[in-house]
């Protein structure tokens, strides 16, 4: 019998957490609001080929899991999951069992969308086929139950257990001079990559990233790695974040609520301020990098773009930004949901190659991102610790499954 601990469907939690989220995170952690509880669960069988057994060594906290507990995640992801599920898409493990090219044994991570492989499809999605699984239109069908990724799937389990199932199409080998607590940040890492490959950023260009989370630092650490940008502006919410925007390379970091005055000074744009609203820059940065998933957040990137200028959204969106500038500025938005092929100057890369190659060469700067780890037994000081990390200076908070409950 393996421990886990399971979002499960709760409608009296669901309003509960949804009310209380954003007023006082705390409460949702615990007492009757969470909708997830600790339980044991029947260890997890083979019954297909390319399936291993996967013991979890460290599984990150995502902003997503944290948007499903809060309640705020939109109801467009409701045919895109199944329940009851366990959380844990940010995994680190050890193999039980032979799978593909891997022994058992063998430290992995995972690239966790359940694309068309892993669904026992025999005819590939067009982005399958081009090895884009993040957007595979299959990931409702097929031998497993819906879920767009591990953690969000019935069938798998998810990286906030004991044990749990991945297909051979998820996994990467771990190098052995990469420890756990950069392994685990490998997922995210890949993703801000992505989403580096997905702004086309023209050489010399001005960018602007809005939050300093664990996205936003991440997304700053590709920029460098894999574009040529010129003037880089961040925008983070707390000190530490700030602090660490600094360290990673950003050549001015601000307040949000001067990111505004930030960019029209770099830029020489003009600020307009209407009759009713928020102020906005004729003129303003090229590229926008939105790593909070907050309205105020995508408002302002909206609001600080120069007309054409590309908005990357990396946090999953909140509803209510005025989209006027979209049109009005004729801008790009750009969605960078998980990882996918990238073309580089050696051909076509796997998002995950690239960044377990940059997380051999710079680990002892990643790993410290991850702030603290809890046992599945602590897991309400666990969801607390994540709701206020960036309040209390905290970046990445994750579970050790394998630990001790108490």
């Amino acid at each position: 019998m393996a421990l886990a601990l399971e979002y499960f469907r709760s409608m009296p939690r669901y309003v509960g957490s949804r009310i209380a989220g954003k007023r006082v995170p705390g409460l949702v952690a615990g007492g009757p609001l969470a909708p997830l509880r600790l339980t044991t669960k029947t260890d997890p069988e083979l019954t297909r080929e390319g399936w291993a057994r996967l013991k979890p060594t460290l599984a990150g906290i995502c902003g997503s899991d944290l948007s499903t507990i809060a309640g705020a995640s939109s109801f467009y992801f409701s045919p895109l999951v199944s329940m009851p599920f366990v959380p844990g898409h940010e995994v680190v493990g050890e193999l039980l069992d032979d799978c593909g090219d891997h022994a058992a044994g063998q430290r992995v991570t995972l690239s966790s969308v359940l694309g068309c492989a892993a669904r026992d499809q025999a005819e590939l999605c067009e982005h399958c086929a081009a090895g884009e699984y993040g957007r595979c239109d299959r990931v409702t069908v097929g031998s497993l139950k819906p879920g767009l990724q591990t953690g969000f799937c019935s069938s798998t389990g998810g990286g906030w257990s004991r044990m749990m199932l991945a297909h051979r199409s998820q996994l990467w080998a771990v190098p052995d001079g990469i420890d756990d607590r950069t392994a685990v940040l490998i997922e995210p890492l890949a993703t801000a990559i992505h989403s580096v490959f997905r702004a086309r950023i023209p050489e010399g260009a001005d960018v602007l990233v809005i939050g300093s989370g664990t996205v936003g630092l991440l997304t700053q650490v590709a920029l460098r790695r894999f574009a040529q940008p010129g003037r880089v502006i961040v925008a983070a919410k707390h000190t530490a974040q700030r602090a660490a925007a600094k360290m990673a390379g950003a050549d001015e970091v601000v307040r949000p609520e001067h990111a505004l005055k930030a960019v029209r000074r770099a830029g020489h744009a003009v600020k307009l301020t209407p009759e009713r609203g928020q102020e906005f820059l004729l003129g303003g940065t090229d590229v926008v990098f939105e790593c909070t998933g907050s309205k105020n957040a995508l408002d302002m990137a909206l609001r600080t773009t120069k007309a054409g200028g590309r908005i990357v959204v990396s946090g999953i969106p909140s509803p209510g930004a005025d989209l006027t500038p979209l049109w009005f500025r004729e801008l790009e938005l750009v969605g960078a949901y998980t990882t996918g092929m990238e073309e580089t100057s050696a051909g076509r890369r796997h998002s995950f190659a690239l960044a377990l190659e940059l997380a051999t060469q710079i680990g002892p700067m990643l790993a410290p991102m991850v702030g603290a780890t809890y046992p599945l037994g602590r897991w309400r000081d666990a969801i607390d610790h994540a709701m206020s990390a960036g309040r209390l200076g905290t970046f990445k908070i994750a579970f050790a499954p394998q630990a001790s409950t108490t």
